[in-house]
């Protein structure tokens, strides 16, 4: 049940309009094929054989490397689905196993029913790859950067995913997710890597703080369910965890509508110091500049419509973004080699660095570009 920058109603009327549609296509064809068949044969007598249909056999010759089906037979022993319940609500998503002891990574969202319970309070049982189910209990969770392990005991033979680096990604690369979309258990989808550092913000919570992140966009087909599981490279190896859809659609009636060929997925790297964190029960800690701030862009009284960027509206006390001389007005319009051109775009890419990284802020002071250096503090 992927998170998204809005919710995803099922578009069943469009569904059943297609379907219509492709009875209309058929039927055509069926009486142009008829008309044809009765001039050929003259009087329209059809004529019948008892001989069987010719048959290929070429057999079932082993995977090609590198190719979806060889990712497939490669990844879905590692990818299990989770059902959760609590509060008298429930919902399924997915996940992916990282070792053989049980530890399996997947979404905050699907864990805590996108916010509608405690993580402590979730049931989870785990479907595995090979029929077997397991109930489950939270490790941790952080909702920031939509992160949760869960994990389960006495379960044999499990197969743990091989990690890779979502930095070695490019653009137009082939990618595979595999997932349990509607409840479809090792449903895997195919396609390219359609963007990187996308920025995306799926929630905030009552304290404004944004769980936000630079995804990995891709048009392999992700749907609700698909939450928690893996994207992997043609290596088969995890670069991503598939998270959040674009929708066309609205949140009426609480209905979600399906993949429109715009899923995100928050890449690995990212990801990797927060499970190991969650791993050894400490409380996850993010990257922060100690400001607070709104779009340069459409801002009152601005007349500059190419304007983008983060501006500074107010700077904390013996903050990061205070002690690199930054100020009020300024504003920020790139972390190292990343653009900004919102604040959205600024809390993402912050996001992926670690406390106490050193960045290079561009930003723009009276008209004219300057940049400092700054060592990121810590919300810990």
């Amino acid at each position: 049940m992927p998170a998204s920058p809005g919710r995803r109603p099922r578009r069943t009327g469009f569904a059943v309009a297609v379907l219509s549609g492709a009875l209309l296509v058929v039927g055509g064809a069926g009486v142009a094929g008829a008309a044809l068949y009765d001039n050929a044969n003259g009087d329209g007598s059809p004529t019948s054989s008892s001989s069987p249909l010719p048959v290929v056999d070429n057999g079932n010759p082993p995977a090609a490397s590198g190719s979806v089906e060889s990712v497939a037979s490669a990844v879905l022993p590692s990818v299990v689905e989770l059902n959760v319940s609590g509060g008298g609500s429930g919902g399924s998503g997915s996940g992916v196993i990282l070792d053989a002891s049980g530890l399996i990574l997947t979404n905050d969202h699907v864990v805590t029913l996108g916010g509608q319970i405690k993580a402590d309070q979730a049931e989870v049982t785990v479907s595995f790859n090979d029929g077997k189910k397991a109930r489950a209990t939270v490790v941790g969770t952080d909702p920031l950067t939509d992160t949760a392990l869960v994990k389960v005991e006495g379960v044999d033979g499990l197969k743990p995913i091989t990690i890779g680096k979502s930095s070695n990604l490019d653009v137009g690369e082939q990618v595979v997710a595999v997932g349990s979309p509607f409840g479809l258990a090792a449903t895997v989808t195919s396609g390219i890597v359609s963007a990187l550092d996308r920025p995306v913000e799926v929630a905030r919570d009552q304290n404004g703080n944004a769980t936000a992140y630079p995804a990995i966009q891709t048009d392999a087909a992700i749907n609700p369910g698909n939450s928690g599981g893996p994207l992997v490279n043609m290596d088969g190896q995890l670069v991503g965890i598939n998270a959040s859809i674009r929708s066309t659609g609205s949140a009426q009636g609480g209905a979600e509508s399906g993949s429109i060929g715009l899923g995100f997925a928050i890449p690995i790297d990212e990801v990797l110091p927060i499970i190991d964190q969650l791993r050894a029960g400490e409380t996850p800690t993010h990257a922060r500049l100690g400001i607070q701030v709104q779009d340069a862009a459409g801002q009152a009284g601005s007349s500059d419509t190419t304007l983008t960027g983060a501006r500074i509206q107010s700077i904390e006390s013996g903050s990061a973004a205070g002690k690199a001389g930054l100020e009020n007005g300024d504003i920020i319009t790139g972390i190292d080699d990343h653009q900004i051109d919102t604040t959205e775009g600024l809390i993402a890419t912050v996001r992926s660095y670690r406390p106490g990284d050193t960045v290079k802020v561009t930003y723009q002071r009276d008209g004219k570009q300057a940049t400092t250096d700054l060592e990121l503090g810590s919300d810990g």
